[in-house]
């Protein structure tokens, strides 16, 4: 009988140790829950998206920092050991945004389309990429923003991301969203051109351009896995991957636990994991505007 109930502890406390950790994310102000949160370990690739009531579980043997990033809140680090997280609404300049009402007789688009030397970039690297779109006059005879285009490449179907649009801060890098509402897109299987329709924002391209970026949703249903180099064991990997262009201008940015960081230009051929560096140019996510008037 003492050997079963020995096993019996040493089992529970197994569970104990290999447990999920749980909480909940909420509204500082209202209180509500608040749904598709970015929650990661600081300085790992471990992740998680809370769901529509707010809950998330991590799987975490011992105490961690998570970095907590949602739509239209602060970004937020607490201890691990927290199962009540609030987090603070941004404070909105709403004088950044002009809004009017576009004619669509006209219109014109910004970017290329995938090429030969495009690289797939998941969420191993950056939960957020970005792409900067400097405002240049020839766009004041079509000012409005009609379309973003994303080219992704998922191993999975029905994989989600979310679409945010930023402005620019005072030292020329990511600022507050520009638009206060989720945009999720599902995308197929395979490259996909994903089209979002804009028209109905009446969004006027910011006189200090804008930052469209793409945020990797640590869900469930957005994991595949991927075999790793001289490991029996795989990896899991969060789709959809996004697609990067090869470009000579410095408009592309990630997101690390540093903040905001800007990919460098260096004349150094790179190995199959340095994608910041070839031919003195710069990878940029294969991103694209279509602008109207």
């Amino acid at each position: 009988m003492q050997e079963k109930r020995f096993l019996l502890v040493f089992f529970l406390l197994g569970f104990y140790t290999s447990a999920q950790i749980r909480g909940v994310v909420k509204d500082s102000i209202s209180g509500e829950p608040i749904p598709y949160v970015n929650i990661w370990v600081e300085n790992e690739t471990i992740g998680t998206t809370s769901d529509v009531n707010g809950s998330f579980s991590l799987d975490i043997k011992e105490e961690k920092v998570l970095v907590f990033s949602a739509l239209g809140f602060e970004i937020k680090r607490v201890s691990s050991k927290k199962e009540i997280i609030v987090l603070t609404p941004k404070i909105f300049e709403l004088n950044e945004v002009v809004i009017d009402r576009p004619k669509f007789k006209k219109e014109i688009e910004i970017g290329e389309n995938i090429q030969k030397k495009s690289i797939r970039i998941t969420a191993i690297f950056s939960n957020l990429k970005g792409r900067y779109f400097p405002f240049q006059e020839s766009y004041k005879e079509t000012k409005f923003i009609k379309k973003v285009k994303i080219f992704t490449k998922s191993n999975i179907a029905a994989a989600k991301f979310k679409l945010r649009v930023l402005g620019v801060n005072k030292l020329g890098y990511p600022g507050n969203d520009l638009i206060d509402e989720e945009i999720i897109i599902t995308v197929e299987k395979g490259k996909n051109e994903n089209v979002i329709n804009f028209e109905k924002y009446n969004f006027v391209f910011p006189e200090n351009g804008i930052f469209i970026v793409f945020e990797t949703l640590f869900l469930e249903e957005n994991k595949s896995f991927y075999s790793q180099p001289n490991k029996k064991s795989k990896a899991v990997s969060y789709e959809p991957g996004l697609l990067y262009n090869l470009v000579d201008d410095q408009n592309s940015f990630v997101f690390t636990e540093k903040g905001w960081y800007k990919f460098p230009k260096q004349s150094v051929t790179p190995n199959q994991w340095d994608f910041r560096k070839f031919d003195n140019k710069v990878f940029e996510p294969a991103i694209n505007l279509i602008l109207t008037n």
